[in-house]
């Protein structure tokens, strides 16, 4: 086949009174969202951190119910920020309807133990079981909890960090001893001391996933982006440089309106009628339980944009030889039956197309079980291969900007290049660094024009509904799949999460 190169136009979204337009911006300040079923007029939020960050996370609330302007107007990365009513139509509460104040030192003697999965185990303790309190002794449920942190949590909270030099000492039996105790200790005492092993040593992640089957929505922010002074350098200078506030503001605001108001803010334009898309998930289990056991999930994302992470089988789904995941056939079949059976539980019948996307092949066994699980008369399945790549580059010596976003080359009937970074006009800049880089697609497995499944994939980088930005380079179902793997893996109560939405991962 000969090597063509083509272009397809930036796909559309769907705002409110079925509108379109192509920056999520754009459509929000002129048309507002989407009128999703069930849409609460108010969203109430509740609070839980150090008495500075509560303070500093109403005066947020407050600035955001007012316009906030951008600081450099000739670039249109962002617009004004008109107001959180007025972009979406749905009133923020600004006084909250919880607040926990927990204490800044207990805090930091957690988060600076020693031993890193005693320390991040103890703080995300403090945060749970505070909300986890206030849920028994008070019937009112905020919609989104704002968990506002102080800076070293962020900092020490994460796996790849050392504990500081001021560390506090740490009473926790090792790694080795907990190995040997998991199991089969002796004393329930012993043995939970044990199990502080099975939790990843990742704050944000452990703390969703160990709130997960209470089905409590979580919105983590550093108290350093609400105010970058509260760490200053030497020169009374901020340590910490972010985005400008116009900018947070869209994208804090569109976050905590799909959790809050559990909507989609917009939704994909023009999308055939009966689409399902499925990203599929795999992430080794970090904890000393049991070497090589791998977590397989499905984030199941509808023609509209809207998901549900369904958690699949733990086992031995990593291969050293290969270096890749696969599934074992009934495990295949079992996780394609449940999303089958939550979209035809919504829609009254099964999809017309379901794509499932993965960043590798699919082997022959894998692939059997996925299709054992498909009624091939009324479902066409199809299987695309999508990862980053530097095998191809294109420059234009004769212009002054990059190639386009859009742009296509095809290399053969099922396999070609898709440039989702790249000059955008609407921007009139390319948000990047250095020359773009194309996905690889591939149509590995069924039958589907590759054309086709490019433009889904462009218009799957445009549901993003944890950002406001123009568009992502990749598509939603493979941009959180290791975030929506490592919350999964990140706890014992992660490992049993039941199928839910896609707000209460990201």
């Amino acid at each position: 086949m000969t090597i063509t190169a083509d272009y397809i136009p930036e796909p559309l979204l769907e705002f409110g009174s079925h509108q379109k337009l192509e920056h999520p911006q754009d459509g929000l300040f002129l048309y507002g969202p989407i009128r999703g079923p069930g849409r609460p007029e108010t969203i109430h939020v509740g609070i839980v951190g150090t008495t500075e960050g509560i303070e500093l996370t109403k005066k947020w609330l407050i600035a955001l119910s007012g316009k906030i302007d951008v600081e450099r107007s000739d670039q249109l990365h962002t617009t004004p920020w008109p107001g959180f009513q007025a972009a979406f139509g749905v009133k923020l509460e600004t006084t909250p309807l919880a607040t926990i104040a927990l204490s800044g030192t207990e805090i930091a003697n957690a988060i600076k133990k020693t031993n890193r999965y005693d320390a991040v185990r103890s703080t995300v303790k403090l945060f749970e079981s505070a909300i986890l309190e206030y849920r028994r002794s008070d019937d009112l449920r905020p919609d989104v909890w704002l968990v506002v942190v102080p800076e070293d949590v962020h900092r020490y909270g994460r796996p790849t960090v050392g504990p500081p030099r001021d560390a506090t000492p740490s009473r926790l039996m090792s790694e080795k001893t907990a190995s040997k105790l998991i199991d089969g200790a002796l004393f329930a005492d012993m043995a939970e001391e044990a199990r502080t092993y099975l939790f990843a040593r990742n704050f944000h992640h452990q703390l969703k996933a160990q709130l997960l089957d209470r089905e409590v929505v979580l919105q983590v922010i550093r108290e350093t982006t609400l105010d970058p002074l509260r760490e200053v350098d030497h020169w009374g200078q901020p340590k910490r440089s972010v985005q400008e506030r116009a900018r947070i503001a869209w994208n804090f605001s569109t976050t905590l309106y799909f959790k809050g108001a559990r909507s989609q803010p917009w939704q994909i334009a023009n999308v055939r009628p009966g689409v399902c898309y499925v990203g599929l998930v795999f992430k080794q289990d970090p904890t000393i339980r049991k070497e090589g056991e791998a977590c397989c999930a499905a984030q199941m994302f509808l023609n509209s944009g809207n998901g549900v992470v369904f958690r699949g089988a733990l086992g031995p789904w990593y291969s050293e030889k290969d270096r890749e995941f696969h599934l074992r056939h009934d495990a295949a079949k079992k996780l394609v039956d449940e999303v089958l059976k939550s979209y035809t539980k919504d829609h009254g019948q099964p999809p017309s197309e379901l794509f499932l996307h993965a960043k590798q092949r699919f082997n022959d066994e894998e692939w059997a079980g996925f299709s054992s699980a498909v009624d091939a008369a009324k479902t066409v399945l199809v299987g695309v291969r999508i990862r980053p790549t530097q095998d191809l580059r294109l420059f234009r010596p004769l212009a002054a900007v990059p190639v386009l976003r859009g742009t296509t080359v095809t290399v053969s009937k099922r396999e070609g290049y898709l440039w989702t970074t790249g000059y955008t006009p609407r921007l009139r800049t390319y948000p990047g660094f250095e020359t773009p880089k194309p996905l690889l697609i591939e149509v590995s497995r069924g039958d589907k024009e590759l054309a086709q499944v490019m433009k889904d994939i462009l218009a799957l980088t445009k549901v993003n509904y944890n950002a406001c930005d123009y568009s992502s380079g990749l598509p939603v179902t493979l941009k959180f799949a290791d975030r929506v793997g490592e919350i999964l893996t990140a706890s014992p109560q992660g490992m049993n999460a039941p199928p839910l939405p896609f707000r209460f991962y990201i």
